[in-house]
C-alpha cells in the first residue's frame, strides 16, 4: 500500500492579525517603505555620525556610548510588543501621533546640552522609533491583498542592506555639507510624511476590546525588559571588558533570568501574546538561526569593509560612501525583482543558498586584503555582497513565514524584531571583540620582530629621521619611533581584519549548511507558482 507523505505542520500562534483591506494599497506600501527605512537609516546614520554628535553636544566618549545604547535598548524594549499593540489599537493609533511626537523630539535634541535630559530624550526617541518597523510589517498582513505580500516583504527586507550601505553617504553628506544636526532633523520631514501615508493607506480600525481585556502585560514587560538588558550588556561589553565588569554581569545575568521568567509566563497565562510554540518548528528554528548567521556573515559588508577604509585607509565617510552607493545599493535595486521572481517561480531555499554563497565568495575575496587596498580593490567584494543582501534576508523571512501562519503574524513579529535587533548586536559585539583581541595578538607577535638594535629597525629609523630632520634632532627621533610604531599597528590591524573576513566566511558556510537542512514548507500564500 502506498503511503501518503504527511503535510508539514504550520505553526499558528497569537491573535488573528488580518484586518480590513486598504482602499489605497500604494499608500500602504509607501508607509511600509518609509517606516522601515526611517528606523534603519536613523540607527545607521547615528552610529556613523556619533563622533560628530559627541563633538556638537560636547559629550565625552563614555557619554556618547551610553547615549547610543539607550536609544537602541529602548527600541528593543518596545519592538516585540508593537505588533500586538497595533492589532489591538489599530495601526493609525500606534503610528500616527507617535510619528509626530518623534519628529518633535528629533527637532529638539540638537538644542539640548544637559546630559540627563539628552539621555531621557534619546530613550523616548528610541521607544517611538522602535514602533515603526514592526508596525509597518503588520501593515502588510493586515491591510494588503495577499498578492501584494511578497513584493511588500521584499521592500521590508531590502531596507537592511539599503540603509546600511546608503547610510555611509548620508551621514557623510550631513556632516560635511549640512551639519551634524541633520542626523536628527531628517526625521522632522520624513516622520510626518510616514504618518500621512499610514492615515491614507490603512483603514480606521476599532479597538479590539476582547484582546485588550485578556492582555498579557506581564509577558510583554518581561520579554521587553529581558532583551533590552541583554542588548545593553552586549553593546557595552567590549568597552567595559565583558565579565570583568559587574555592570555587564548584572545586565546579562538579570536579562537571562527575566527571559526564563517570560517563557514560564507564556506557558501559564490563559492567552499568551507571543507563545513559544512558534519557535518549536524545525524550519522556523533553522530560519531564526539563519537570521543570526546572516547578521554575522553580512558584517563583511556592514562593518569590515567600511571600518577598514576608515581606520586603515584613513578615508572619511563622504569619500567612501559612493563605493557602497554605486556597487551595493544600485545593484540591489536591480536584483530585488529577480529575488522576488525566483521565490515566486522556484523556491525561497534556492534564493537563500544563492545569497549565502555570494557572501562566502565576498568573504574569500576579503581574505586577500592588504594594507595597501584602496576603494577600487573593494569593488568585486561589495558587488557580491549586494547579491547576498538582496537574496538572503528576503528568503529567510519568507521561509519562516511559510512555516507559521502569516495571518497570525503578531507572535512571529515579536520574535523577528528581537532577532532583527539582537542578532545584529551580537554580530557587532562579537566582531569588535574579535578584532580587538586579534590586533593585540598580532601587535605582540610583530613587536617581537622589531627589536631595538636590530639592523633592519636601525636602518628604517635612520631613513625616517632623515624625513623628519627639519624638525630637529630630538623631535625627529621621537617622530621616527612613533611612525614605526604606527606602521606596526597598521599591519597588525590589517591582519586582524583578515581574520575578520575568515570569520564571516565560516559563518556563511554554516549558513549554507543550515539552509540545506531546511525542509519543504507547507502550501500557502508563498508557495512557488510554476508554469
Amino acid at each position: 500500500m502506498t503511503r501518503v507523505a504527511a503535510e508539514p505542520h504550520v505553526v499558528a500562534a497569537g491573535p488573528v492579525s488580518t484586518g480590513g483591506l486598504s482602499r489605497h494599497p500604494y499608500y500602504a506600501v509607501g508607509a511600509v517603505l518609509l517606516g522601515s527605512l526611517v528606523a534603519n537609516v536613523d540607527s545607521r546614520v547615528f552610529s556613523i555620525g556619533l563622533a560628530d554628535v559627541r563633538g556638537g553636544l560636547s559629550l565625552s566618549y563614555d557619554q556618547g556610548a551610553w547615549l547610543a545604547t539607550a536609544g537602541t535598548a529602548s527600541q528593543i524594549f518596545v519592538a516585540p510588543a508593537v505588533a500586538w499593540l497595533a492589532t489591538v489599537f489599530g495601526l493609525r493609533r500606534v503610528l500616527g501621533v507617535p510619528a509626530l511626537i518623534y519628529a518633535a523630539i528629533s527637532l529638539l535634541i540638537p538644542f539640548v546640552r544637559d546630559y540627563q535630559l539628552l539621555l531621557v530624550l534619546h530613550i523616548a526617541h528610541g521607544l517611538l522609533l522602535g514602533a515603526f518597523v514592526p508596525a509597518t510589517l503588520l501593515i502588510i498582513f493586515r491591510n494588503l491583498p495577499m498578492q501584494w505580500w511578497l513584493p511588500a516583504i521584499a521592500i521590508y527586507a531590502i531596507r537592511v542592506g539599503f540603509t546600511l550601505n546608503a547610510g555611509v553617504s548620508i551621514a557623510g553628506f550631513y556632516v560635511e555639507h549640512l551639519g551634524w544636526q541633520w542626523i536628527y532633523w531628517q526625521d522632522v520631514i520624513v516622520a510626518p510624511l510616514m504618518a500621512l501615508l499610514v492615515y491614507l493607506g490603512t483603514p480606521a480600525d476599532p479597538i479590539n476590546r476582547e484582546l485588550l481585556r485578556d492582555a498579557d502585560w506581564g509577558g510583554m514587560l518581561l520579554f521587553g525588559s529581558s532583551v533590552a538588558m541583554i542588548y545593553t550588556g552586549l553593546d557595552q561589553g567590549n568597552r567595559l571588558d565583558w565579565l570583568g565588569s559587574g555592570t555587564i554581569v548584572a545586565l546579562l545575568g538579570g536579562g537571562t533570568l527575566l527571559l526564563i521568567g517570560f517563557f514560564i509566563n507564556e506557558a501559564l497565562v490563559k492567552r499568551p501574546w507571543a507563545h513559544a510554540e512558534i519557535l518549536l518548528s524545525r524550519n522556523i528554528g533553522l530560519g531564526l538561526l539563519s537570521i543570526l548567521l546572516f547578521s554575522l556573515t553580512s558584517l563583511s559588508n556592514t562593518s569590515l569593509a567600511p571600518t577598514f577604509l576608515t581606520t586603515i585607509a584613513q578615508l572619511k565617510p563622504i569619500q567612501t560612501g559612493h563605493l557602497f552607493l554605486i556597487y551595493t545599493v544600485a545593484p540591489m535595486i536591480v536584483l530585488l525583482p529577480l529575488a522576488v521572481f525566483l521565490i515566486r517561480r522556484y523556491d525561497a531555499k534556492l534564493t537563500l543558498i544563492i545569497g549565502f554563497a555570494a557572501f562566502a565568495a565576498a568573504a574569500l575575496l576579503g581574505t586577500r586584503l592588504t594594507s595597501a587596498w584602496s576603494l577600487a580593490d573593494f569593488v568585486p567584494m561589495v558587488l557580491l555582497q549586494s547579491v547576498g543582501l538582496s537574496f538572503a534576508l528576503l528568503a529567510i523571512i519568507i521561509i519562516t513565514l511559510s512555516n507559521s501562519d502569516p495571518t497570525r503574524a503578531t507572535a512571529f513579529a515579536a520574535y523577528i524584531q528581537v532577532m532583527r535587533l539582537g542578532c545584529a548586536e551580537i554580530g557587532v559585539a562579537l566582531m569588535a571583540t574579535w578584532l580587538r583581541v586579534r590586533e593585540q595578538t598580532y601587535s605582540n607577535l610583530l613587536g617581537q620582530h622589531v627589536a631595538s638594535g636590530d639592523a633592519d629597525v636601525v636602518g628604517t629609523l635612520t631613513k625616517l629621521k632623515g624625513v623628519f630632520a627639519s624638525h630637529g634632532e630630538s623631535l625627529a627621533q621621537a617622530r621616527s619611533v612613533g611612525t614605526l610604531a604606527g606602521l606596526v599597528q597598521r599591519q597588525a590591524n590589517t591582519l586582524a581584519y583578515l581574520d575578520g573576513f575568515w570569520l564571516t566566511f565560516w559563518c556563511a558556510i554554516a549558513a549554507l549548511i543550515c539552509a540545506a537542512l531546511i525542509g519543504r514548507s507547507p502550501p500557502g500564500p508563498f508557495t512557488p507558482k510554476r508554469g
